[in-house]
């Protein structure tokens, strides 16, 4: 599921100690390059910014924000890659499900405040998975 880097954990460690670097990326989507940005930052940002410890502290947790990435990149590389027709199909069968139920509820005046929020996030986790797949290779969708 993509979000912004101000919401990953290392975004939201970073809020109080280092504005500055949410200030240059904090409304982007992360990935391998944006992430290897911060890491530089974070690294060449002075002691009196960003002590050792926070430091530490911000290093581990870009870590853990891309090994979860890369976790999720595996997960739906594994589903392309099932000969099961529903795994390789959920992604998109749900994107339709909740883009029609968006539709069906905005033309019956229905609240969708609830359903816009989980709309754009498998917006965004679909077409910007989808890009990833492009990346690695997997060309079945061209």
């Amino acid at each position: 599921m993509k979000k912004l880097f101000r919401d990953t954990k290392v975004g939201k460690f970073l809020i109080n100690k280092v504005p500055s670097i949410l200030g240059i990326v904090g409304d982007v989507l992360p990935d391998a390059g944006v992430l290897g940005m911060v890491k530089s930052l974070i690294e060449k940002e002075s002691v009196e910014v960003l002590p050792k410890k926070d430091k530490e502290i911000a290093l581990k947790l870009l870590d853990q924000d891309i090994a979860e990435m890369q976790e999720i990149t595996k997960r739906w590389s594994s589903d392309m890659a099932s000969k099961s027709w529903l795994a390789q199909n959920v992604r998109p069968i749900t994107l339709m499900f909740f883009s029609i139920s968006y539709v069906v509820g905005w033309y019956l005046n229905y609240p969708l405040e609830a359903i816009s929020g989980v709309l754009s996030l498998i917006i965004g986790a679909y077409f910007g998975s989808r890009g990833i797949e492009k990346v690695m290779g997997d060309n079945r969708h061209k």
